[in-house]
This record gives C-alpha cells, structure tokens and sequence, in this order.
C-alpha cells in the first residue's frame, strides 16, 4: 500500500513538472513575442498606421491587419485601438472592405489613398484581429465590426470558377464575372493563394450567417494548393490563373514563388483542420524539399526556374522554423527585431511565432 502511495505521489509530481514547465515555457514564448512587438513598434508604427519600409514608406491594409493582429496577441489594447482607428477612419470604405493603399502625402488623411481598390488579404487579416480582440478584452463592438467585414467578403469577394471556391484578391480587376481577368485582359481569373489564411477561414464560419461558404473557401483552398503547383520544384505561384479548370502563370502579376506564396505552408500549418488532414503530407512535402537545399535562393521564378541571387530573408527563414516547429516539432531560435529588420520581414517573424504560440495552445 505504502509503495502504491509513493509511486502515485511520485506521479503527480511529475505531471506539475510538467505543468509548471509548460506554463513556465508558454510565458517565456509570450516575453519573446512582447518583447519583439515593443520593437515592431517602435521602428514601424508612426500615428496608428503600419509603415512598410521596403516600399516608400506606404501603408497598406494588409500592414494594418497584422498591427492589429500582433497587438491583440501582445494584450497591447492601447496599440491595437490606435491602428484600429487608423484604418477605420482613412483605409475603411462605405462597404466596409478596406482601400489597399495609402501613400504619404502632406494632408497625412484619406486623400493619401491613391487606390480604393481592396485587398482581400488585408480585408481577413483585419476580420480577423477584431475576432482576437473582441475575445481578449470581451469587446462585442469589434466582434460586431468583424461580422461587417466578414459579410462584405462574402458578398464581393467569394466566387465560384470552375468548380472552385476562390477569394477574388480584390473587388476590381481580377474577375468580370464572365471568367475574364481585367488586369491583363486574359482569359480566367487571377488569384494569390497566400491570401487564404487557413485558421482565419475557419474561424469566420463560427461568426457567419453561411458557414459552409468558408468552408467551401477552405477546402478549395486545400485543393488549389495541391493542383496549382509549378516547375520541377512542385511550388504555387504568388500569382496563379485558372481558366477552364486548369491552373498557368501565363501573364500574371508575378509567376515566381516568393514573398508572396512563402506564406502559404505557414497559413496550412497554423490550422489544426488541415494539420488533422488526410491531405497534410502531400500538401507540405514540396516545401520541406525546398527548404532542405543547403542554399534557399528567396524567390524561385516558376517559368524558367531561375532562383534570386539572394538567399531567404530574415522573415522567410522565421516561416521555415515555425512549419518545421509545429510539423516536427523542432525548437525554433527567434531572431530580433532591429532596425537592420524591414517591414515584411519582421512582420513574418511576429506572424510565425504568433502562428507556434496559437499550436502549442
């Protein structure tokens, strides 16, 4: 009896061991994330607007989206409300979709705006930073503003090509309704796959009047990753045509897989349905290989295979070590964020260690 007592006893402390060490390891990921975040900050945020330093210094609604989104995951109410605020009053349309582009200019408000166009990316990403936050700090003012936006996606945004479910990249210029692209007067429509940012998806049909669109959204999602592969390398394109049910990169915005399309096996492993997946292996296999070459050019043009004479930045390298993480499990070495650091990049590191913290749970 005594010897059952001891090994119980010595059981329980072990499961608080572990418990502790988990909690204490959880902490520590959240420290790391803050304390990027300060830095993010101070080297891009300027009055409530995210700055893109690789870029001339333009804002846009995808930048916003993820200031909002890593305030939310930092409990930085203060800064989210701040770039809330910004992109409400000079990015947000009648609509509710969001204007893509802001350029500086000297009046520093909505005639900055040099293309009213959308950006479907920058349009979920900033659904979803409201959803975060609405459950963070138990607001239902931003789960109402979400529920918007997430409306105004599925009325404009959401089409069905050849039996496909796709994301419109923007409200104008990708699709007349007739399978055209106006963009570049081409036959079919033009789509980003990085745009699909999985878990968001999922959680937009907890919050929809029509949950099996996103559904739909998802799992075509799934499939177009799977079909819409390129080169011996087997990779998506940034940009990527479907007419009459097959996939080309003829005359698209940008036929390599690059700053662009690096996000899309990130977007796939953040998402507990597709890691559950029958598909899973099949779909993230060309990526490890990718990543597996002693030198990873950044980008990889599909159509003659001819790799940037530069390698994987900072941001690209933070998305190979959060895949590797949740898919195998490896233990990531987060780089800083400093002033050596652009935009994109850090944006993609704070985007990989939020998309492990969301995993690990």
């Amino acid at each position: 009896m005594v010897t059952r007592v001891k090994a119980a006893a010595v059981f329980c402390l072990a499961l608080l061991l572990v418990s502790c060490t988990e909690s204490y390891n959880k902490q520590s990921d959240n420290k790391q994330f803050e304390q990027r975040f300060i830095a993010y900050k101070a080297l891009f945020v300027i009055d409530g607007r995210i700055v893109d330093t690789g870029n001339d210094e333009v804002s846009h609604s995808e930048g916003q989206g993820y200031g909002m989104l890593f305030a939310a995951h930092a409990n930085d109410r203060a800064a989210f409300d701040s770039l809330w605020q910004w992109t409400q009053t000079v990015l947000q349309r009648p609509d509710g979709l969001f204007s893509w582009r802001y350029t500086p200019c000297t009046t520093k408000d909505t005639a900055c705006v040099d293309d009213p166009n959308n950006a479907s990316d920058g349009d979920v990403l900033i659904a979803w930073a409201l959803l975060r936050a609405a459950k963070r700090w138990n607001t239902p003012s931003y789960e109402d503003e979400a529920r918007r936006i997430i409306q105004a996606i599925e009325e404009k945004l959401i089409v069905t090509r050849d039996g496909y479910t796709l994301l419109l990249p923007g409200e104008s210029g990708f699709d007349n309704g007739n399978g055209v692209s106006l963009s570049s007067n081409e036959d079919g429509v033009q789509f980003n796959l990085s745009y699909w940012v999985f878990p968001a998806l999922s959680a937009f049909s907890d919050y929809s009047e029509y949950p099996s669109i996103w559904q739909e959204l998802f799992a075509s999602g799934i499939s177009l990753v799977q079909k819409a592969r390129f080169s011996s390398h087997q990779l998506p394109s940034d940009w990527t045509r479907l007419y009459k049910g097959s996939f080309s990169t003829n005359n698209v915005i940008a036929s390599e897989f690059g700053f662009n399309a690096v996000r899309i096996p990130l977007h796939l492993a953040w998402s507990d349905t597709f890691l559950a997946s029958a598909e899973r292996n099949d779909v993230l296999s060309p990526f490890a290989k990718w990543w597996s070459q002693d030198y990873v050019p950044a980008t990889l043009s599909l159509d003659d295979e001819k790799p940037a004479e530069y390698a994987m930045t900072l941001g690209m390298r933070a998305v190979e070590q959060a895949v590797n993480n949740i898919v195998n499990d490896t233990a990531p070495d987060w780089p800083d964020i400093n002033r050596e650091v652009d935009y994109y990049s850090a944006s993609l590191l704070l985007l990989s260690m939020l998309a492990v913290s969301d995993i690990s749970g």
